[in-house]
């Protein structure tokens, strides 16, 4: 009951005409990023960041929330139509929902596509409503060590399984690591690794990292990869909505994939790509039809679709209730609730009501806001396919350049963007994943503040990390995430 109670103090925040305007800002320049190849939701909450410090913490997340949601209707259109995911989640859907296009069912597609999203974003949002407040009552009971432990698990996650190797993603998580030391220490007030300069002595600016990383490095990436006339946008064809034997075939599998994303979301590393790999998988396993895959099945489509939205909504989960985020745009919110002086938590849900039950209220307005927006108006996000390329990328370098400057005025912070610009073009070019470097930079100082606490507690004693089921459950789950890969290796190999 308090729950509902919450939840409906929720909706009274982000009905107000300013709220709802922020929320229908955020889910027209998430659908417009997410159908734009190239441009995801994290570089867009990046460019932003700097642009709303002086918007309230509420209408900015509101406004956040609906581009993160924004971003996955948007990707099945390119997917669909020219067979280029705008969103890492969107790779399956290109698999089934460009040879439906190919055939002439393009507008099957996408209807299967934007209706999978609403009925998964929205149960999987119900299941955030009620999940989130258990699990931030559960996270009073953990010590300083079990939170250690858990960040282990986290940075073990990512490094193992957002990785093309695991040796490139610890390669990563350790550049992030040290970005996340840079400074004073709070403890001992010894500055480390400033190499004697005075503008590292507060540490490295988290926007300006943030900006680099996806405006300057991705764009640079993306833009050396283009080639003028590679895209052949294919016409929308068929009748806007589904036949009655679409609607049949497809929603199974929106229930399915809703069952596997928002769980798989939810734990650390799980992200998109795993869950709408595995929505295909089961899909093609259990279709009447398993002949039409590889040729256009709408189940291809309405699987993965649904696993995409859900799992964007389990990632609230342990961002929200324990501070911890599981992928590169759950990095970039936690620096953006950061940047507002809030630590995401269980405290959030008691200090900041207003906030969180606003924040998830939006959640359902945005999505029933998204239905409307993709449905009948898919044919004008189209046209944004249009857009000279070259022009849109220095654009976008352009924005960014302002934003860092309008925040910071520092000649330091503008080397330092292009520096680490050109470092995570690099790491891109050769296969460095880049949310293990941001994970680990946005929680190396929570990992060190709740490692000092729990030795301070223990007098020392290393045996302090093990002292609890919880902690001792944490970290071999984080031993099992290294050791787990090889096993199965020389298991295959000896089979």
């Amino acid at each position: 009951m308090d729950t509902l109670q919450h939840l409906l103090h929720g909706f009274s925040i982000a009905l107000t005409p300013a709220n709802l305007g922020w929320a229908l800002l955020g889910s027209i320049l998430g659908t417009a990023i997410g159908i734009l190849p190239g441009i995801g939701p994290a570089l867009t909450i990046a460019l932003l960041l700097p642009v709303t410090v002086s918007v309230g913490p509420v209408a900015a997340f509101i406004m956040f929330a609906g581009v993160f949601y924004g971003a996955m209707y948007g990707g099945s259109t390119t997917s669909i139509l020219i067979n280029t995911p705008g969103e890492a989640g969107s790779m399956m859907t290109a698999l089934e929902g460009n040879k439906m296009a190919r055939a002439g069912r393009g507008a099957a597609a996408l209807a299967t596509a934007a209706i999978g999203s609403f009925v998964a974003g929205t149960i999987a949002t119900l299941a955030l409503t009620f999940a989130a407040p258990v699990v931030a009552e559960l996270a009073f009971v953990l010590t300083p060590a079990d939170f250690f432990a858990l960040t282990v698990l986290a940075f073990t996650s990512v490094a193992v399984v957002m990785g093309a190797s695991r040796v490139r993603g610890f390669v990563s998580l350790f550049i992030g690591l040290a970005l996340g030391l840079v400074g004073i220490d709070a403890m001992t007030g010894q500055p480390r690794m400033t190499l004697g300069m005075a503008e590292l002595l507060d540490g490295v600016e988290l926007t300006v990292v943030l900006v680099s990383v996806f405006a300057v490095g991705e764009i640079l990436y993306v833009a050396s990869r283009y080639r003028a006339g590679d895209e052949h946008i294919i016409p929308i064809q068929g009748q806007v909505f589904m036949t009655r034997q679409e609607w049949r075939r497809s929603w199974k599998p929106w229930l399915r994939g809703t069952a596997l994303g928002f769980p798989m979301g939810a734990i650390p590393g799980g992200g998109t790509e795993i869950p709408t790999m595995l929505s295909y998988t089961l899909e093609k396993k259990l279709a009447a039809k398993p002949e039409e895959f590889g040729k256009g099945a709408i189940e291809g489509v309405a699987g993965p679709e649904a696993a995409n939205n859900a799992a964007a909504a389990g990632v609230l989960v342990p961002l929200l209730t324990l501070g911890l985020p599981t992928s590169a745009t759950a990095a970039i919110l936690l620096a953006a609730f950061q940047g507002y002086g809030l630590q995401p938590g269980p405290f959030l849900f008691s200090s900041n009501p207003d906030l969180v039950w606003g924040l998830i209220a939006s959640l359902y307005i945005g999505n029933l806001m998204l239905l409307v927006l993709n449905l009948p108006l898919v044919g004008l996000w189209v046209r944004l396919l249009l857009i000279p390329k070259p022009q849109l990328y220095a654009g976008i370098l352009v924005f960014a350049m302002l934003g860092i400057w309008g925040i910071s005025g520092s000649v330091f912070n503008m080397a330092l963007m292009a520096a680490l610009g050109l470092l995570s073009y690099a790491m891109r070019v050769y296969g460095f994943p880049i949310a293990p470097l941001l994970i680990g930079m946005i929680l190396a100082p929570v990992a060190e503040t709740q490692l000092r606490t729990a030795l301070a507690a223990g007098q020392g004693h290393f045996k302090v990390l093990v002292g609890s089921p919880v902690s001792i459950t944490f970290l071999t789950l984080a031993l099992l995430t290294l050791l787990a890969p090889i096993l199965l290796r020389r298991l295959r190999k000896m089979a």
